[in-house]
């Protein structure tokens, strides 16, 4: 589900926003530092996590002044919260929204409980996700960075904006993730400038909402990740001890960015808090051989042939693909920008499918590589998720260009099949504690 953007009137500033949906209950999302209401949608897992919000609410999305869409701004002229306040209030009369339940994403939390505390009329609830109090340490706030930590931020956002160099902190789970990578980068360039991005980040170190937490009187929850590498779940746990009645429910999971990693988690919560229902889990479990492929070095081909022969080639790329995969009685779970995730019901026709791709992209005068490993995941309606997705990303990671590589599992299980692989040794995989034992179809 997309919608069409709108502008509202603020002063003379336009405010771009869109409304998707049409549940009995408004949401607005709040969104962080940066956004874009257009190119939101055009990251998979963010599209899914707005369109799950969607489908229990009316949605109300915007871009704050001076990002996205919505009028720039001078760097030494960006607005204060009372500014962003009156934005909220602009958005909210334009798409004929009387009252609405607030759902703030890190900055965005530190908006959403200033008016949740200023305009309780008009705020039916509030939900905060990954958000601090202040951005400066203190005695009384010791999880928050000190001058000279925060100073290191800035320079590297000033050197590294818009690159594909920032995963690590904000989406760990993504690492590894090219096609994601610059999905991201290219949300951020376009979400807001290097000065522009430096200039809000400089503002939001003076954000300090402590006083204003035990005036929230509005029914308020607060969902923190457990490994939340930007901003410590302790924060979470604080805001919540100073906001009368507010629940807190801590979350597995390192990303701060909220719709990676297990998204459902948190829509689950924020859709009982909101409805009173939890919905019913739509998953199943079942054993399944995983395959990942990746073109090796897209980024640097997609620069050799330019936009339009590059996106010719990737529809070729995904047709070969989808063929393949459909021949082998493989399931389809998503393409990836880049490649593919697929999931098969034995791990020889994993395999052969794997090996035909790699064959037939040849042709495109592409390199493919992939690995596979056979586990227990969680088979869902829009996608697969589970450890064995993770360990077989992992093992694709390490595969050589044109080589399907599949971890110790996969061997063993096609024994006697006839097909011949090399050892390719022990190796340590990102996010888990014991080694792996990975092998090279010939």
């Amino acid at each position: 589900m997309r919608a069409e953007t709108q502008y509202a009137r603020s002063g003379n500033t336009h405010i771009a926003y869109q409304v998707v949906g049409q549940g009995p209950i408004d949401i607005i999302y709040v969104p962080g530092w940066v956004s874009h209401v257009e190119l939101c949608w055009e990251e998979p897992t963010c599209a899914r996590f707005l369109n799950r919000l969607s489908s229990f609410a009316r949605l109300i999305i915007f871009d704050k002044r001076g990002t996205g869409l919505s009028d720039r701004v001078r760097d030494d002229q960006l607005p204060t919260l009372e500014e962003r306040m009156d934005d909220l209030n602009v958005v909210m009369e334009a798409a004929s929204s009387e009252s609405a339940a607030l759902f703030g994403v890190s900055e965005g939390g530190n908006l959403s409980a200033l008016f949740a505390a200023t305009y309780p009329e008009r705020t039916t609830a509030l939900v905060m996700c990954g958000t601090f109090a202040k951005r400066i340490w203190s005695q009384d706030y010791p999880w928050a960075p000190t001058p000279e930590e925060r100073q290191k931020v800035y320079e590297y956002v000033e050197r590294e904006w818009g690159t594909q160099r920032d995963l690590e902190h904000y989406a760990p789970s993504m690492v590894g993730d090219d096609a994601f990578a610059r999905r991201h980068a290219t949300y951020c360039r376009h979400s807001a400038s290097p000065g522009a991005a430096l200039a809000l980040l400089r503002m939001n170190t003076q954000i300090d909402i402590t006083g204003v937490l035990p005036a929230i009187h509005v029914p308020a929850l607060v969902l923190h990740r457990t490994g939340d590498r930007d901003v410590n779940v302790e924060e979470g746990r604080w805001l919540a001890d100073r906001i009368p009645g507010a629940q807190f429910k801590e979350l597995p999971g390192d990303d701060h960015i909220p719709w990676v990693g297990d998204q459902d988690a948190i829509l689950d919560e924020i859709q009982e808090f909101l409805t009173g229902v939890r919905p019913a889990s739509e998953e199943t479990r079942v054993l399944a051989t995983i395959m990942f492929t990746d073109i090796v070095e897209s980024t640097q081909a997609a620069h050799r042939v330019g936009d339009q022969a590059w996106k010719s080639l990737l529809d070729n790329h995904d047709k070969i693909c989808k063929d393949s995969i459909l021949h082998f009685r493989g399931r389809l779970v998503k393409t990836t920008g880049d490649g593919v995730l697929a999931t098969f019901d034995g791990p020889g026709r994993g395999i052969a499918c794997a090996k035909e791709i790699l064959d037939r992209v040849k042709e495109l005068g592409l390199e493919v590589r992939s690995g596979l490993h056979t586990g227990e995941c969680e088979i869902r309606d829009e996608d697969t998720a589970g450890v064995a997705v993770h360990l077989a990303a992992r093992v694709s990671a390490l595969a050589g260009p044109g080589e399907v590589l599949v971890s110790r599992t996969v061997r063993d299980l096609v024994a006697g099949s006839g097909i011949e692989f090399e050892d390719r040794g022990t190796h340590e995989l990102r996010g888990f504690s014991e080694e792996w034992h990975l092998f090279s179809v010939k």
